[in-house]
């Protein structure tokens, strides 16, 4: 898998990403520690060097987990993880990078990312002068060798690079939800700040492996998902159909086909989680897939189908409902 920059800095990382929030368990149901930990690694060896993961999946639980299915390999393996929108005071951010350090087995982090904007999820509004400080020391006394951003507006973004360098944000981004192209694309591409998307198969939508009438347990997150409510779920599954024909051309999986899209966006690098070995090393092959303009373009119109459909919300989830 041929590596990319991650923004200005130096380090190098997979195009696909490996997504932990499912090994934390929190929000999530039938997830094993076995099972999780055996995935990561095969995504590891499959070329997916790169691990995003965060303090509040499971409480450290993932970045636990992520530990023991790479600490041999550390030396060879990227890992990003979040500092939450609650330990966004100067001492809190410390701490709480501290707490990962410990977690993750490791003396220093690759990408330390804002999880959240403070005052979201009814947290305190910190100024962000003040968090970036903090992240700055980090950076300095080399416990963490980058900074990044997540769920972050264009606005947002641009306020927190007044007080230093971000080389990432961390924004939702897929075939079937695309706020972040309206104005953050043009200013990561000016700015040379790579784009890590999260649920880049839309929560497994993009899989094609969810039948028209399927309900999700109440305690797992993707029950409040927009994307599977009503007539946006409805409106996907008939741009999956239309999607198939370009996915057999290329002996590819619909997910795989939606991820090749994803990667080949400017700026664009795709987060991607795993229950199992099989998922693991699947995902992997979605990096060896060429599009071609014209491939592109169809697909884009097709996704444009669901998204079209879709506000301005840039949060996926309604987990207030």
């Amino acid at each position: 898998m041929e590596m990319r920059r991650l923004g200005r800095s130096n380090l190098q990382i997979s195009p696909i990403l490996m997504g932990t929030w499912q090994a934390g368990k929190r929000m999530w149901v039938g997830i094993s520690d076995e099972e999780t930990t055996k995935a990561i690694r095969a995504a590891f060896d499959a070329g997916i060097t790169t691990i995003d993961t965060a303090e509040v999946y499971g409480e450290g639980h993932s970045e636990q987990i992520v530990a023991k299915a790479l600490s041999d390999v550390r030396d060879k393996a990227v890992y990003a993880t979040k500092v939450f929108a609650n330990h966004l005071k100067y001492d809190q951010v410390i701490e709480a990078c501290d707490r990962s350090l410990q977690n993750l087995q490791t003396d220093y982090i690759d990408l330390y990312q804002i999880h959240w904007p403070s005052g979201t999820f009814n947290s305190a509004v910190i100024p962000i002068e003040e968090t970036m400080s903090a992240l700055n020391k980090l950076l300095e006394q080399g416990k963490i060798r980058a900074i990044g951003v997540s769920n972050f507006s264009r606005d947002q973004l641009e306020e927190a690079s007044q007080y230093g360098r971000i080389d990432s944000i961390q924004p939702p981004y897929s075939l079937f939800w695309r706020q972040v192209e309206k104005d953050t694309v043009p200013y990561c591409i000016e700015n040379d700040i790579s784009i890590l998307a999260y649920s880049s198969l839309a929560q497994g939508l993009l899989t094609g492996k969810f039948a028209a009438d399927h309900k999700f347990d109440a305690e797992d997150n993707r029950a409040k998902n927009k994307l599977f409510q009503g007539e946006n779920y409805q409106r996907a599954q008939l741009a999956l159909t239309k999607l198939s024909p370009i996915a057999d051309r290329h002996q590819a999986t619909l997910g795989n086909l939606a991820l090749a899209w994803l990667i080949a966006q400017p700026q664009t690098n795709a987060i991607v989680g795993a229950r199992n070995t099989e998922q693991a090393v699947n995902n992997a092959l979605a990096a060896n897939i060429e599009l071609s303009t014209d491939e592109l373009q169809e697909i884009d119109a097709i996704g444009r189908t669901v998204t079209e459909h879709l506000d301005d919300n840039p949060v996926m989830w309604n987990f207030a409902a």
